[in-house]
């Protein structure tokens, strides 16, 4: 029997991408590959578009 009580899986570690960040211009890394055309948001930026 597995045990359940473990908490979320884990899938190993992220493939980061380097983007910059479409608000403040600065170099940083997405766990997602960027899409052109769309923004990318570094942790502070996003951050504060999301109201954290």
């Amino acid at each position: 029997m597995g045990d359940f009580r473990r908490g979320p899986r884990s899938f190993g570690p992220r493939e980061m991408h380097k983007a910059t960040c479409s608000e403040c211009g600065q170099e940083c890394e997405v766990p997602f590959k960027p899409t052109e055309g769309k923004p990318v948001y570094c942790k502070e930026c996003y951050r504060k578009k999301k109201g954290f």
